[in-house]
C-alpha cells in the first residue's frame, strides 16, 4: 500500500499507523490500540484527537470505558475536498499579500541579501529565478560572463533554458571569458581574446591556471555560479541594488571595449 498520499494529507507516520490499526482492529480502547501501533497510551490518545478532529475517527463509551473505531475510508476524498477549498483560499490570500510582503522587502533593500544553493539543482534555481524576476521587469534583459567548464554545468542543469527564455522574450548579452559558447536568439556574445584556451572552465596566465567564475546580472541581483573542493556546482544570489548597478556598468563598458 502506498502510504504517501496520507503524508500529503498532513497525516505523519504515527497518525497513519494509528488510523491503520483502527481500520484493521475495528473498535478498541486507546490501551489496545497502543499496544497495536507500538506506541504509549499518551501518544495514542493525543493522535487519536487529531484524527477526530480531521474527521477520521469517533468514539463510543461501552462498559465506561472509551473506545474509538475509524471512520469510513470515504472520508479520506472528503478530507482532501476540504484540502483543496483551504488551499484555493490560501493561494488567494497570499495574492494579495505579496505587494505587502514585497514592500517589507524593500525596506530592508539597504543591505545586501545572500543566498547560497548546491548542485545542479541549486544551479537551475538561479536561472528559473532569472526568468521569474525579468518576466513583468520593464527591461527584460541581463547580462553574463560565460566561463566554459561552469557553462557546461548550466547547461547541464537547464537544458531548454534558453527555449523559455526566448519564449518570454528575454535578452542576453554574454562576455565569453573562455573559447566556446554561441547565441540561440534573442542575445549576442562577444569573446575576450586575452584569454587563451586552456582547460575546460579556467585560462592560462603565464604557466598558471585560472579557475573561472559564471556571473549573471539581472533584475537588482548578480548569481555567481562556480565549482566547489569537490568539483560540484555550487551557486550564489547577491540581492542588491548598488551592487547589480555596479556590475551592469562595467559590463557595459567591457562590452564596448571587445
Amino acid at each position: 500500500m502506498d502510504l504517501t498520499i496520507f503524508k500529503k494529507l498532513g497525516l505523519s507516520d504515527k497518525e497513519t499507523a494509528v488510523y491503520l490499526s483502527l481500520l484493521e482492529h475495528g473498535a478498541v480502547s486507546v490501551r489496545e490500540l497502543a499496544r497495536a501501533a507500538n506506541l504509549n497510551r499518551g501518544t495514542t490518545y493525543d493522535i487519536l484527537k487529531k484524527l477526530q478532529a480531521e474527521g477520521l475517527v469517533s468514539f463510543f463509551h461501552k462498559n465506561t470505558r472509551q473506545h474509538f473505531v475509524a471512520e469510513d475510508p470515504e472520508k479520506i476524498l472528503k478530507l482532501l475536498s476540504g484540502r483543496e477549498e483551504e488551499l484555493k483560499k490560501a493561494a488567494g490570500k497570499i495574492k494579495e499579500l505579496i505587494p505587502e510582503l514585497k514592500s517589507l522587502q524593500e525596506k530592508g533593500g539597504d543591505q545586501p541579501v545572500t543566498k547560497f544553493y548546491e548542485g545542479k539543482s541549486g544551479v537551475k534555481f538561479i536561472l528559473d529565478d532569472i526568468l521569474c524576476s525579468l518576466k513583468a521587469a520593464n527591461r527584460r534583459e541581463y547580462y553574463v560572463y560565460s566561463a566554459a567548464g561552469v557553462r557546461q554545468d548550466v547547461y547541464e542543469a537547464y537544458p531548454d533554458f534558453n527555449k523559455k527564455r526566448i519564449k518570454r522574450k528575454i535578452k542576453a548579452n554574454t562576455i565569453s571569458l573562455s573559447v566556446g559558447g554561441g547565441t540561440y536568439g534573442l542575445d549576442e556574445r562577444k569573446w575576450l581574446k586575452t584569454f587563451s584556451a586552456g582547460s575546460a572552465g579556467s585560462r592560462q596566465a603565464g604557466s598558471e591556471k585560472v579557475d573561472m567564475t559564471y556571473i549573471l546580472i539581472y533584475a537588482d541581483k548578480c548569481a555567481f555560479i562556480s565549482r566547489d573542493s569537490r568539483n560540484n556546482p555550487v551557486g550564489v544570489i547577491i540581492e542588491n541594488k548598488m551592487i547589480y548597478e555596479t556590475q551592469r556598468t562595467l559590463f557595459r563598458e567591457m562590452w564596448k571595449l571587445i
